[in-house]
């Protein structure tokens, strides 16, 4: 019997942190799965999906709540083996503009009211070329229900576009 968890980690960023992790779900039988880690604003921050024998479960835990001496911490959640199936459409989303407060809530609000999932969703602010000021860049991967159409979606995202002064970029995923 295997145990499938999702582990969270964050702590201040320096060389071997994704080490310290691999090196306890590899002591103690564990199969990494997959992971999201990046570095942000001085923190290293991840997530984590992994199997381990349900009988070394525990143990693993404990190994990993030890690197809180080290200065990262860290949470457990249980995971699933099986991906849910897919509803409906897998699409991409992607836009850029000014930066202000503001964005990320609004482009979210929408998403929500249409129950979209968000599977995935990445976020920079960058030097705008030219124009001097903070350029925001979003990308992200939804999941559409059964029965939503893209252009539906695509129109209620249009109009608060304009306000929040974004270009977007909205299509199915793989294109």
């Amino acid at each position: 019997m295997v145990a499938s968890i999702v582990i969270t980690v964050i702590g201040a960023d320096r060389p071997g942190l994704v080490e310290l992790v691999a090196a306890r779900v590899a002591d103690h039988g564990g199969n990494w799965l997959e992971s999201r880690m990046c570095h942000l604003g001085g923190q290293f921050a991840g997530i984590v999906h992994v199997e381990v024998p349900a009988e070394r479960g525990p143990e693993l835990r404990q190994a990993l709540q030890r690197l809180e001496t080290q200065g990262l911490r860290v949470q457990f959640d249980a995971g699933s083996a099986g991906a849910p199936p897919v509803a409906g459409q897998s699409v991409v989303l992607e836009l850029v503009g000014h930066d202000r407060p503001g964005i990320v809530r609004t482009i979210s609000g929408v998403l929500a009211a249409h129950s979209v999932n968000v599977e995935e969703f990445t976020s920079e602010c960058l030097s705008a070329p030219m124009g001097g000021g903070l350029l925001f860049q979003a990308k992200a991967r939804v999941q559409l229900p059964a029965g939503l159409k893209l252009e539906k979606l695509r129109v209620d995202l249009e109009k608060i576009a304009a306000d929040l002064m974004v270009d977007l970029k909205l299509q199915p995923a793989g294109k």
